[in-house]
């Protein structure tokens, strides 16, 4: 991408100039991989969903249009990262969990054991009774009383 720029309109629409001039409004960022490899494999789409530039990784383009990616993939993604697990209502499911995410502390409520998806060795995807995912990243991260409580339901 390094021909082609990246600006937001006053509209607040990601537009795109090619190298050739062409200018494309309304550009979407889509990740290929959200949970694995967020930085990574990244299609710059038109507002029909075709691509139109393919980046392998973010680190390769300029800060400011880094942050234009960020802002826009932001507004649409919403996977809250779980940094600890509080308290559990339950062993036996339903049950309501108090945990501080990322974006602050909330409750989610796990309706049932296999709405824990392990995603990797140390990765989970947690699906609450509302159909919000939360992600535990890295297990190794969780402190000694979370993992206590998450093994439980694992």
């Amino acid at each position: 991408m390094t021909s082609c720029t990246l600006t937001r309109n006053l509209a607040g629409k990601l537009v795109l100039t090619t190298e050739t001039g062409e200018i494309h409004t309304g550009i979407l960022p889509v990740r290929s991989f959200p949970i694995a490899a967020p930085n990574e494999c990244i299609s710059l789409t038109d507002s029909a969903g075709h691509e139109l530039v393919w980046l392998e990784t973010l680190n390769t383009i300029d800060t400011a249009s880094r942050a234009l990616i960020f802002e826009e993939l932001a507004s649409r993604e919403f996977t809250p990262e779980v940094r600890a697990i509080n308290k559990v209502s339950s062993f036996a499911t339903p049950s309501t969990w108090q945990v501080v995410t990322d974006r602050g502390v909330t409750e989610l409520l796990l309706k049932a054991e296999d709405h824990i998806r392990r995603l990797s060795d140390t990765a989970l995807l947690i699906t609450d009774g509302h159909g919000v995912s939360f992600l535990i990243r890295d297990l190794g991260q969780l402190d000694a009383q979370s993992r206590k409580l998450l093994d439980r339901f694992l």
